[in-house]
């Protein structure tokens, strides 16, 4: 997450949404130093991942990073979040991965490839759930929105060429969105379902600041006019996704003694 501090309260805001009791902690990576975080919030509120190895947790996420127009491989941190990737499957019950996380956590586990676009995904998205009573979905409507941001994409194939994969949701437009494996102890997730009713268009004003190509992004401002604001459709969805998350997969399904989870 290139932007922490919105990041942590995004997902803070979606996981309090509920009546269960969520206590979280952060973690970092050795290998990696943020640019755009202060120093003195990294030393307060994070912990590097050799001082948590030992724990065992309720459930995980992990979140997308700006650098998948680079191959995994090529990333200076890979060898250490796929460490991370191994560790989760025996210390917690179910994990999140989000955005370029799910290509990565697919990638390692799966050997699922992501493809470059031709343009960016871009915008605010009409998914559909493809087993529409699997208990992620509870509550959802017919159809739903999602808000996309990024350069790759999964193909539904590859997902569906492989038995461990179950692809849950996808849609016309955005193509793949979500992929179960193990039962719920991973979720792979390509869009952000946590973003707050600005964030696109603060990625949207930046990129014309640095003088990039941007297509104005989809579906996402009134009569498609930045000076109106945009129109938010997703946030009903993202409560109850993160809701679901937590009470069916996490909650519902770690021991009661936590270190039994294996």
């Amino acid at each position: 997450m290139p932007l922490k501090i919105t990041t942590e309260t995004d997902l803070i805001r979606l996981l309090s949404n509920s009546p269960l009791q969520v206590e979280m902690s952060f973690m970092k990576i050795k290998s990696h130093t943020s640019k755009n975080t202060p120093v003195e919030h990294m030393q307060a509120f994070y912990t590097d991942f050799e001082e948590m190895r030992d724990e065992k947790y309720d459930g995980m996420i992990v979140t997308g990073a700006p650098v998948e127009q680079f191959d995994f491989e090529e990333v200076s941190y890979w060898d250490e979040v796929t460490e991370i990737f191994d560790w989760a499957r025996t210390h917690v019950t179910s994990t999140l991965y989000i955005c370029w996380a799910a290509q990565a956590g697919l990638y390692h586990h799966y050997g699922i490839p992501k493809y470059p676009l031709e343009k960016k995904m871009f915008g605010i998205f009409e998914h559909r759930a493809l087993e529409p009573l699997h208990a992620i979905f509870r509550g959802f409507d017919d159809c739903f929105y999602v808000p996309h941001s990024r350069h790759t994409e999964l193909r539904r194939e590859d997902i569906l060429k492989n038995p461990e994969l179950t692809l849950l949701s996808e849609s016309k437009e955005a193509g793949v969105y979500m992929v179960m494996a193990r039962g719920g102890r991973e979720f792979f997730v390509t869009g952000h379902s946590e973003y707050s009713p600005l964030t696109l268009d603060s990625e949207y004003q930046r990129d014309l600041e640095r003088g990039l190509e941007i297509e104005l992004p989809r579906n996402y401002y009134l009569d498609d006019d930045p000076e109106k604001g945009p129109v938010v459709r997703w946030r009903a969805h993202a409560n109850l996704l993160f809701s679901n998350w937590l009470n069916y997969f996490v909650y519902q399904e770690t021991p009661f003694n936590i270190n039994d989870i294996q």
